[in-house]
C-alpha cells in the first residue's frame, strides 16, 4: 500500500526494528534519537510507565526538530505488573527467561505522536505472549548468541527468541517493537497521512 503525506516525519528511535516496521508505511522519514534517561519516569502502573517513556523520548526529539511530526515509542515486557528490562548480565538474562518460561506475560508498546503544533497523542498496545516450558540448556544456548541483551524481557520474537514462544494473542509487530496497524489508524485519524 502507498500512503501519502505533506508532513515531515521523525522517528525518535535508535531501534533498527522500529525503523524497518515504520518504513512499511512508504512515507519519507528521518531518524533522530533522544538523549533522555528512561529510568527517570516514575509510575505505579506499567502502562503509565511505558507511556511516560515514549512521551519523554518524543518530547526530547520534538524540541530538537521544530516543524516536524515526531513519533516516539517504548516497548516493555511485564509479568505480574513487574517490568523485565533489558538484561545487563548473563545471570539477569537467565533470570528473566526462567521467569517467563512456561507462563504468559505481556508486551506493551506505547507510542507518542507529537504534531508540529505540539499537540500530543499517545496510545498503548498490549500483546499477550505465552512461552513454552523451556529447558535451561536451550536458554543457555540462546543467551550465548548475545541476542537477549538489547531486548526488553531478554528475548526477541523476530530472532532466535522465537524458539521460546508457544503462541501470542495480539499484534505480532507490537512484540517486535511498533504496533503498525494501530499507529497507521492514529495517523490517518489525525490527518497526518492518507491513502
Amino acid at each position: 500500500m502507498q500512503f501519502h503525506t505533506t508532513k515531515s516525519f521523525i522517528l525518535a528511535s535508535a531501534s533498527p526494528r522500529r525503523k524497518e516496521i515504520f518504513a512499511r508505511l512508504n512515507i519519507p522519514f528521518d531518524i533522530v534519537t533522544s538523549d533522555v534517561e528512561e529510568t527517570s519516569v516514575q509510575a505505579t502502573e506499567v502502562s503509565e510507565y511505558v507511556k511516560g517513556v515514549a512521551l519523554l523520548k518524543a518530547r526530547d526529539v520534538a524540541g530538537k526538530t521544530p516543524g516536524k511530526v515526531v513519533i516516539g515509542a517504548d516497548t516493555i515486557v511485564a509479568k505480574d505488573n513487574q517490568l523485565l528490562h533489558k538484561p545487563t548480565s548473563h545471570e539477569e538474562a537467565m533470570s528473566h527467561l526462567r521467569t517467563l518460561s512456561d507462563s504468559a506475560h505481556y508486551v506493551l508498546t506505547a507510542v507518542a505522536i507529537i504534531k508540529e503544533n505540539g499537540e500530543e497523542t499517545t496510545f498503548v498496545e498490549k500483546t499477550k505472549v505465552i512461552f513454552k516450558n523451556v529447558s535451561d540448556e536451550l536458554l543457555e544456548s540462546y543467551i550465548a548468541t548475545g541476542d537477549p541483551f538489547d531486548k526488553a524481557g531478554g528475548y526477541g520474537i523476530q530472532t532466535d527468541g522465537v524458539f521460546l514462544v508457544d503462541r501470542i494473542e495480539g499484534d505480532y509487530l507490537n512484540v517486535v517493537g511498533l504496533p503498525l496497524a494501530t499507529l497507521c489508524e492514529q495517523l490517518v485519524s489525525l490527518k497526518l497521512i492518507s491513502l
